[in-house]
């Protein structure tokens, strides 16, 4: 089963970048997973399944806070104009 990853989440990887960081930001989702360091801001494109054999660690999920942000607003936009 895929691992859930949305956008903007941060991760954990289990070695280290060049610069030393190991936190990197999801930037784009799909069968190829794109990271940007968050040290050096250096972008790399993985294979999916590579991707989730080196996450260590998800250490925020910024996609999933965002949804049911906008699913709240829209509701009490929804409920004002009636």
């Amino acid at each position: 089963m895929p691992m859930h990853i949305c956008l903007d989440d941060i991760v954990l990887l289990r070695k280290p970048h060049p610069c030393g960081s190991y936190q990197w930001r999801v930037v784009r989702v799909g069968a190829d997973i794109g990271l940007r360091c968050l040290k050096c801001n250096h972008r790399v494109l993985l294979p999916r399944r590579k991707f989730e054999r080196s996450v260590k660690k998800i250490i925020s999920h910024g996609g999933s806070e965002q949804l049911s942000n906008e699913s709240s607003n829209s509701s009490q936009r929804g409920s004002g104009l009636q």
